[in-house]
């Protein structure tokens, strides 16, 4: 019996985004003035490195975005007997790294921990209590003697990963160099000390060692991971590590899904305001002026305040499709309040492209409205649209984790930093202090949106005239 697939709005949405990302890149290898600034970004050291980066995330946040209900007792049960499914609903990422979704311990437990954080009543074979740190039920649990073994064994551990994380870099490293080769019908040796010395026009080089060093890191924690946990456990005993990959997609989806609620207002709204004037400029200033009056955490706040109400009324089929409409509803939230700056920028763009010749020569020549938009106004803005894209991003993923904070942003039981932070915000006052959630958020998020800032830096110096005119 095969997984029944369930497609959540948000997944709808990722595939929708993906297909718009994809047809976008084929109508720009076919543009010159898409396809120069592209090239630029492809020879720039930091933006080959970042995007290494960044398709890391992108690929948990898509396996994560297959959602299926599995097949219960596959083992138990009897010979043709039909397979029956579970009402829980879980990702293709949750089966590939079930052991880590699987694995509770009683509560908190330290990184790469053998026993619990807290001291408890222990009661001894021979009847006597003692208060001691008791044992993990699956971290460290293959040691016989933790206190001696522990140490060696993290070494093994670590040392097995990281070999396995530079043979799978080699591996790939050659693919690439071959078909490099092929392209540039040269010899694999050839090619390969063109690479090392950095003389290929693509600094594949730097790719190639950002590669191998996120292939040894996934490696090595994959086999820390499977015997520990790696970042710990949090009150509830669930470990640290797998929250922190489970919200790689809410970070994402925040970030870019918004770009999809409120690029299609933004760009039709601002060209209408710039290249129409009069009366269609007045209504639509005044309503992005109005919107922009209202404060965005108070929008927020009665959005989620009224969803709330309306999902109290209302069963779901499993916790996952309530948390997933909560988050649909804030990132067209986010949405709906983030889409003026763009409105403006593409409204003062719209009011000089409009007194151009070219387009005030199609006007004499009675080209209609709509081709004048559609041929020479939207292909002369579409980088501003990209820029103000990338740059906003991080700013999205910055403010899920303000709004989870503050209890107005994704569903509590949705994994997610800015959850990881509010839970952590208790831990920090307690003793012995509870550090790893936080720190285990901080760096995930930190890497994203750094990654992101470095690679919105290298687009918009690609894209922009002005910079692309002074070199």
């Amino acid at each position: 019996m095969i997984s029944q697939l369930v497609i959540l709005w948000t997944d709808g949405l990722v595939f929708l985004l993906l297909l718009v990302v994809i047809l976008f890149g084929i109508y720009a290898s076919r543009k010159a003035h898409l396809r120069g600034p592209w090239r630029q970004v492809a020879r720039s050291r930091v933006g080959m490195g970042t995007l290494v980066v960044l398709s890391f995330y992108l690929v948990v946040a898509l396996l994560d975005s297959f959602h299926y209900h599995p097949i219960l007792d596959k083992a138990g049960q009897e010979e043709g007997a039909t397979a029956t499914q579970s009402v829980e609903v879980i990702s293709l990422f949750d089966g590939l790294v079930e052991g880590l979704r699987e694995r509770q311990e009683k509560t908190y437990s330290a990184p790469l921990a053998t026993r619990l954080y807290a001291k408890e009543n222990i009661e001894l074979p021979d009847g006597r209590v003692v208060r001691d740190f008791p044992r993990l039920a699956y971290g460290g649990a293959h040691l016989a003697d933790p206190e001696t073994e522990w140490l060696p064994d993290i070494l093994k551990l670590s040392a097995v990963g990281i070999i396995k994380g530079l043979v799978v870099s080699l591996a790939v490293a050659n693919l690439l160099i071959i078909l490099l080769a092929m392209r540039s019908r040269r010899s694999f040796g050839a090619q390969g000390r063109a690479v090392l010395r950095g003389a290929t026009e693509i600094p594949w080089k730097v790719a190639f060692l950002t590669l191998a060093f996120m292939l040894v890191l996934v490696f090595w924690s994959a086999e820390l991971a499977a015997k520990y946990h790696l970042l710990g456990t949090d009150k509830v005993g669930e470990d640290v590590y797998y929250q922190a990959l489970k919200s790689i997609r809410t970070g994402l989806l925040i970030g870019t899904l918004t770009t999809l609620v409120m690029l299609p207002a933004a760009i039709l709204l601002g060209i209408m305001a710039g290249y129409f004037r009069g009366w269609v400029d007045d209504v639509i200033q005044y309503s992005y002026t109005t919107l922009n009056s209202i404060p965005g955490v108070l929008l927020i706040a009665a959005a989620i305040l009224m969803l709330q109400i309306y999902m109290s009324n209302h069963e779901f089929d499993s916790l996952v499709e309530r948390a997933d409409l909560r988050l649909l509803i804030l990132v067209i939230i986010l949405g709906v309040t983030s889409w003026t700056g763009l409105c403006r920028l593409l409204r003062g763009e719209t009011l000089k492209l409009r007194e151009m010749d070219y387009v005030q020569a199609a006007t004499a020549f009675g080209v209609s409205n709509l081709k004048i938009i559609t041929r020479h106004i939207l292909p002369n803005v579409l980088h501003i649209v990209l820029i103000a894209v990338i740059l906003d991003f991080s700013g999205l993923v910055l403010a899920e984790a303000v709004l989870s904070y503050v209890n107005i942003g994704v569903d509590p039981t949705m994994n997610s930093w800015g959850n990881m932070i509010n839970s952590a915000r208790l831990e920090m006052a307690r003793e012995p202090i509870v550090w790893w959630s936080l720190a285990a958020a901080m760096i995930f998020m930190f890497s994203l949106v750094l990654a992101a800032n470095l690679f919105s830096d290298v687009v918009r110096d690609a894209f922009d005239p002005r910079l692309r005119g002074s070199r």
